[in-house]
């Protein structure tokens, strides 16, 4: 199994399906990594902590390329990323934008034959007013290495890092649609979880952003009236990369506890 970013999301995932198998941990923060590492392996798992650049491809490649000593890579478990109140406009598109779709793409070269991967989207790719078929299609299909050079990703049509992180993580579920199709000619599936306001220390940083009263708003009024654990993400990621998810491929699956619902059509509309 590879895990790409070391926080909670991701551990909690790791946990639930990494039993039994090697699980290489890449992280910018080679702290981090090891402070995740240290944890699973004290609780019976078999880690191994990396430094790793996610926007880097470079990086990517010896990532992988350490995993294949293990053996084959089976599980893709995509977590990394920085947030709106923690980046650049330039950061969170190298980061969550072209890494994931670097990451997807070359893991999907190497995946083996049943192998499954998820990757760690966001409810604010779905508040994002639609952006029409023709950019959709060059979100998906694009090149990775001339992704940035589209027109829609250029820093004079990004508003603010807000906008930046929602076209990242519309950009996300994009490719993942397109890469499922790349996947399941190896006999492997990759899928796409969408999470809201979920209690980690990156949402923690958001909390105390500049935009903290706007998210501690959005769960107060959503329909589950309260934030998420990483677990409730887990138990969705389980489904998706267990034989129960076998018939599931190429989706985006929202778990936000109704706060985009909220936001189109409750008490949440701006």
């Amino acid at each position: 199994m590879i895990l790409t970013g070391a926080g909670q999301i991701g551990m909690a995932i790791a946990r639930r399906m990494g039993y039994g198998m090697k699980i290489i941990i890449g992280d910018k923060s080679k702290e981090h990594a090891e402070a995740i590492a240290n944890t699973m392996n004290e609780a019976g798992f078999d880690t191994v902590p990396v430094e790793m650049d996610i926007s880097v491809r470079d990086s990517i490649l010896s990532l992988i390329e350490m995993a294949k000593q293990y053996g084959d890579i089976r599980m893709l478990i995509n977590a990394a990323g920085v947030s709106p109140s923690q980046a650049s406009i330039e950061t969170i598109l190298h980061v969550d934008l072209y890494g994931t779709a670097v990451l997807l793409e070359e893991v999907g070269k190497v995946i083996a034959e049943g192998g499954t991967g998820v990757t760690i989207s966001s409810q604010s790719g779905h508040r994002m007013p639609a952006l029409g078929a023709e950019i959709d299609e060059q979100l998906a299909m694009t090149p990775t290495e001339e992704l940035l050079k589209l027109d829609v990703l250029q820093p004079v049509n990004i508003r603010d890092t807000l906008h930046a992180y929602q076209l990242a993580k519309r950009c996300n579920v994009k490719r993942v649609m397109a890469e499922s199709v790349k996947w399941g000619e190896r006999g492997a599936r990759i899928n796409s979880i969408s999470p809201g306001i979920i209690v980690t220390p990156l949402a923690v940083d958001e909390f105390n952003g500049q935009r903290g009263e706007f998210y501690k708003n959005m769960f107060a009024k959503c329909p589950a009236g309260r934030p998420g654990t990483a677990d409730e993400v887990a138990n969705v990621a389980e489904l998706l990369m267990s034989e129960r998810g076998a018939f599931i491929t190429g989706a985006d699956f929202l778990i936000d506890g109704g706060a985009t619902a909220s936001y189109f059509y409750g008490p949440l509309r701006p």
